[in-house]
C-alpha cells in the first residue's frame, strides 16, 4: 500500500511539473476573451435580439473548458482515450437549438481547441474573421426571405362563399395563398378556413386582418407564424 502511494505521489508530482503555470493562464485568458467575442457576436445577430442566456453563457465556457481539456490531455494517449470514455457517457439534456445555435457551439469550441494547442495567433484570426463575417451577413441582411410564411385561419358563416369572398383581399396583402384545409364547426353553422399564406412585406398585418373581419361577420381570425400551430 505505501509504495502505491508513493508511486502515485511521484506521478502526481511528475505531471505537475510537467504543466507551466504561467502558460495555463495565457492559454485559458485568452479562451475566454475568445468566448466572449463570440458570444457578443451572437447577441448582436440575434434577430430582434432575442436569445438564451444559458446559450450565451455556453458559447463564453466552451472554449476555456475544451482549451484545458486540451492541456490535460496533451500528448498522453492513454490520458486522451479515459477522457474520451468519460465524456462519452455525458448527455445533453437541453433541447436542440436552432442551426445557428449549433454553428455557434461549433465556433466556440474550435476556438478553444486553438488555445488548447497554443495557437493563439491563428485563433485570434480565424475568431475575429468568422465574427466579422456573421455581422457583415447580419448587416445586409443575408438570405433573409422576402415574403413571411404565416398560417391563417378564419372562421366564417355556412352562407358565405369563402372561395371568392377573400380573392382580392389575398391579392392585396400577400404574394401567394394556399387554402389547406376547411372544417365545420358549431353543429355545422360556421366554417373554419386555414390557409398558408406569404404576406407582403410592405403591408401590416393589423390592415389584412381589419379587412378580413369586413368580410367574415368580425368572426374569429387567427395569423400565427408558420411554425407555430393552429
Amino acid at each position: 500500500m505505501t509504495d502505491f502511494v508513493t508511486s502515485l505521489s511521484t506521478s502526481v508530482s511528475d505531471y505537475v511539473a510537467q504543466i507551466n503555470v504561467g502558460t495555463i493562464l495565457i492559454t485559458l485568458v485568452t479562451a475566454a476573451v475568445f468566448g466572449l467575442l463570440i458570444a457578443v457576436t451572437y447577441m448582436n445577430t440575434q434577430r430582434n435580439k432575442v436569445y438564451s442566456q444559458s446559450m450565451v453563457l455556453t458559447i463564453i465556457i466552451l472554449p476555456v473548458i475544451l482549451s484545458m481539456i486540451i492541456i490535460f490531455v496533451s500528448d498522453n494517449f492513454a490520458r486522451a482515450f479515459s477522457l474520451a470514455g468519460t465524456l462519452s457517457i455525458v448527455r445533453f439534456r437541453s433541447a436542440p437549438g436552432e442551426p445557428k445555435d449549433i454553428g455557434y457551439i461549433f465556433f466556440a469550441v474550435a476556438a478553444g481547441l486553438a488555445c488548447g494547442v497554443g495557437q493563439y495567433i491563428y485563433g485570434a484570426i480565424f475568431v475575429v474573421l468568422v465574427c466579422a463575417l456573421m455581422v457583415v451577413l447580419y448587416l445586409v441582411k443575408f438570405a433573409t426571405p422576402k415574403a413571411t410564411r404565416k398560417k391563417l385561419k378564419i372562421t366564417i358563416p355556412e352562407d358565405l362563399d369563402y372561395e371568392n369572398a377573400f380573392g382580392d383581399i389575398f391579392e392585396k396583402y400577400t404574394t401567394d395563398c394556399k387554402l389547406m384545409s376547411v372544417k365545420t364547426t358549431d353543429l355545422g353553422s360556421l366554417f373554419e378556413l386555414a390557409y398558408s399564406v406569404s404576406m407582403k412585406a410592405d403591408n401590416t398585418d393589423k390592415a389584412f386582418i381589419d379587412e378580413l373581419r369586413c368580410r367574415n361577420g368580425n368572426l374569429s381570425i387567427i395569423l400565427s407564424l408558420a411554425e407555430a400551430p393552429l
